[in-house]
């Protein structure tokens, strides 16, 4: 999420109450959480497992648990719970808007573009020109659709992310500030639901078409013409290359790579990055030709220990 008009140290830390290292007057020009941090950003981090990969991120402002010394370029700001004051700036800089309308005033929306009864259209949504938005879709809050885009009966776009860090006693909500793009050309499947980015953006690219009942989670980026079968379920964070195909019910790990014009077919489960122009097969999901033969030779292992055992 990008902060309009930037932010310094000082300011920062002042909202939060927290002691901090570094200079005041370096500018904070966004807030994102560690996967998809860009330059200029304020993250957080809570666990040393994941001290180095926040300190060497292109943050320029961390929120951390620890004091230390601030590396040269960056600066850190000391808390108690950085959990808590990174949902606490969330809040501050982009709060919850409840809605008055099904269509709302804010949102704009291109030439020739149909909206079927009952669809709802939250704050600031952009919708392109020449697009369908059948009955009972919910865009939720800055959501970007490109043109001749369709989405069928009961898509949810932009909905919270799936984020929560497990206390004692409960589940605490990541609060959701990022959102939702569709490129040019997608079409999205009946009760289809997109996340919004956490604190980046979740996107979908032009010509991509997604089936029925899929999931997509927060932060993933789905490239170009890719096709997605029925009950796929996409984690947060992925990276999906241009001219992937995804058959009925495979299921992606958080947090990895499918490589350009991989196919996966039904019911796979990917658990690692995959290279780009194979076809995979089984969970955990292997070159197809592989796993057919492994299965094969395991339809043969009563006959083979058999044969070892006399």
């Amino acid at each position: 999420m990008q902060l309009t008009p930037h932010k310094t140290l000082r300011e920062i830390a002042g909202l939060i109450d927290a002691e901090y290292a570094g200079d005041p007057e370096m500018t904070v020009s966004g807030i994102n959480e560690i996967h998809r941090v860009e330059k200029g950003d304020i993250t957080f981090v809570d666990h040393p497992k994941y001290y180095r990969k926040a300190l060497s991120s292109n943050a320029n402002t961390i929120i951390i648990n620890q004091k230390m010394a601030s590396p040269n370029g960056k600066a850190l700001i000391f808390s108690d719970d950085p959990f808590r004051d990174f949902v606490l700036l969330i809040k501050k800089f982009k709060p919850f808007q409840s809605a008055d309308a099904m269509i709302n005033p804010t949102a704009a929306i291109g030439e020739n573009t149909i909206i079927q009864p009952g669809a709802f259209i939250g704050n600031h949504v952009k919708i392109g020109d020449n697009c369908i938005i059948h009955a009972n879709v919910s865009i939720n809050d800055y959501s970007v659709i490109g043109d001749h885009v369709i989405i069928h009966s009961g898509a949810v776009i932009g909905a919270d992310a799936f984020y929560f860090k497990r206390r004692p006693e409960y589940y605490d909500k990541l609060e959701s500030c990022g959102h939702v793009e569709l490129g040019d050309h997608v079409e999205i499947g009946a009760n289809t639901t997109i996340d919004r980015g956490v604190s980046g953006v979740t996107t979908i690219g032009e010509g991509s078409k997604l089936d029925n009942l899929i999931q997509v989670g927060h932060d993933t980026i789905i490239g170009k013409n890719c096709l997605f079968a029925a009950q796929v379920g996409v984690a947060g964070c992925v990276n999906i290359e241009d001219d992937v195909i995804l058959w009925g019910q495979v299921g992606v790990q958080k947090d990895l790579t499918i490589g350009k014009g991989a196919v996966v077919l039904g019911q796979s489960g990917i658990a690692k990055s995959l290279e780009g122009d194979k076809t995979y097969f089984g969970s955990p999901a292997l070159e197809a030709k592989e796993k057919m033969k492994e299965l094969a030779l395991m339809k043969n292992l009563p006959e083979i220990i058999e044969k070892l055992s006399s």
